[in-house]
């Protein structure tokens, strides 16, 4: 049967109410009492719309919603946060791992309703009615989900990105199961992948932009210009200006100086 509701919350007391003010309304609902079993819940049973607790122990809610989020099966069910914080900057924190609202605690019942019908009516039903019937992909296990999650984070703090004991705190494990799922899933750890996410992005910006080499390697957070044609050159065997000389020889220039070039 299609879950309406899922619930994720360690108070008891919290999820007892919610259950009654939903459960008057007709709405099924599922309940979970902590991030990661709620995740798990949440992938098999494709609820229509999540209540995640922002502060529970071990996962917490910002680390659930980027697994969440980091899932294709998981992605387009909209999460509401559940908090007694009133912050501005939690709320915040909240939208940028994608939260589509907040309900208050202690909760209103008529705020409760109002906000989950809204965004039950919001969301696209063919989105919905594609969560149910689409398989798991079998590639999809909960490694895959987490190095995205954890690949997401550090792609968009590149030039600056988080440690490994922060990236384990803002996901809710720890160190060595981030890095166990980044060898499963890319044969080295988070901060091999890392390295070689610079290089990507360099070659690509090297290749395919003017933009300054001196620059290139700042924005991708290399401490200094020497560094990041050292870098460079031991994985790619050209420095980056001299790669940026051989630039028509790759898109297809075809020259006999490109072929020569090649060589």
């Amino acid at each position: 049967m299609q879950t309406d509701l899922l619930l994720i919350d360690d108070s008891l007391t919290d999820l007892r109410l919610l259950m009654e003010m939903l459960a008057a309304r007709q709405f099924k609902v599922s309940v979970a009492f902590d991030g990661a079993k709620g995740y798990q819940q949440a992938v098999l049973q494709r609820p229509a719309l999540i209540l995640l607790d922002v502060c529970m122990p071990g996962m917490d809610g910002f680390a659930t919603c980027r697994h969440l989020k980091a899932n294709p099966v998981t992605q387009m069910i909209p999460v509401i946060f559940l908090t007694a914080a009133n912050a501005l900057d939690e709320r915040l924190g909240g939208f940028a791992v994608g939260a589509v609202d907040y309900i208050g605690k202690p909760f209103d019942e008529n705020e409760v309703l109002a906000r989950v019908g809204v965004h039950l009516r919001l969301m696209p039903k063919l989105a919905v009615e594609h969560a149910a019937a689409s398989p798991l992909p079998p590639a999809m296990s909960r490694n895959n989900a987490l190095v995205q999650a954890a690949q997401k984070i550090m792609a968009d703090q590149i030039a600056n990105p988080p440690s490994l004991e922060d990236l384990s705190r803002l996901l809710g494990t720890n160190r060595r199961r981030i890095n166990h799922a980044f060898q499963e899933c890319c044969g080295q750890p988070a901060f091999g992948w890392l390295r070689e996410e610079r290089l990507r992005q360099a070659r690509n910006l090297v290749c395919q932009t003017d933009t300054p080499i001196s620059l290139i390697g700042d924005l991708l957070g290399y401490s200094s210009p020497a560094n990041f044609t050292r870098a460079f050159r031991e994985r790619f065997g050209f420095a980056p200006r001299d790669l940026r000389c051989l630039v028509p020889s790759f898109d297809g220039a075809g020259s006999g100086a490109g072929e020569t070039g090649r060589r």
